[in-house]
């Protein structure tokens, strides 16, 4: 099992849930390119990151598998499915449709360059800054996880927040509307969460005739997080179905 998280994450954000795969899968909780403990580049888009996934299955070894990918994680996902449909046993997308988004990260992007990297005496001091852009405390404490410290003690970003920047037109590409992916596929929607509206059903039905939609209770855009005991609930009989 490979596992893609959304822009601004990391596999960690992954662990818990994670935990309940582990008995039934070999589980890979995969930094993209630019996040997390992954490399960073001045390049980045969803045809890099689909080449970045293959390269690794490649490198493991891994011919078949089952990937789940989470918003942006799941944009990559589709896109994989589209190109190398052959080495997938099962998809799950989760709370991302495959239209456009437009960007709608402004926020996220001010809070985060809200925090003096130079200066900042510690965590709190700069959820503080964010708070002045970022309503939600959930959301900034996703955001600090990306926040460490260099050896000579300073606060750094382990994503790549100028690349970033500059990419997040693109983070809301839409699948080829031409393409139809065959592999059996779960998409599983936040029921607080806006992401899969009713009119993405048609198209989401159309381009993935092999597929089902789950929406899970009680859940925002971050069903894995908010809802992790429902989510391998729904996802476990699925891939071993």
């Amino acid at each position: 099992m490979l596992i893609l998280h959304g822009v601004f994450g990391s596999g960690e954000n992954w662990l818990t849930v994670s935990k309940q795969f582990a008995p039934h899968f070999q589980v890979f909780l995969i930094d993209q390119r630019n996040h997390g403990r992954s490399p960073h580049s001045p390049d980045f888009s969803y045809s890099l990151l689909v080449e970045d996934l293959r390269a690794f299955a490649e490198q493991q070894g891994l011919t078949r598998f089952d990937l789940i990918g989470h918003s942006m994680g799941g944009k990559v996902a589709m896109k994989f499915a589209a190109q190398y449909p052959e080495m997938l046993h099962h998809l799950v997308v989760v709370d991302i449709a495959p239209r456009y988004y437009n960007p709608h990260h402004d926020e996220v992007i001010a809070g985060l360059k809200s925090v003096d990297l130079e200066h900042a005496k510690s965590r709190a001091e700069a959820e503080a800054a964010m708070a002045q852009h970022i309503a939600e405390v959930d959301t900034r404490q996703f955001l600090l996880k990306n926040l460490y410290r260099t050896e000579d003690g300073r606060f750094a970003w382990r994503i790549n927040l100028p690349v970033l920047e500059r990419a997040v037109s693109e983070i809301g590409e839409s699948l080829d509307p031409k393409v139809q992916i065959s592999v059996p596929t779960l998409f599983m929607k936040g029921e607080n969460s806006r992401y899969i509206s009713d009119q993405d059903r048609e198209q989401i039905k159309a381009q993935f005739p092999n597929s089902s939609i789950i929406t899970i209770k009680n859940a925002g855009h971050w069903v894995q997080a908010e809802q992790p005991d429902a989510f391998a609930a729904t996802v476990l009989p699925f891939l071993q179905s």
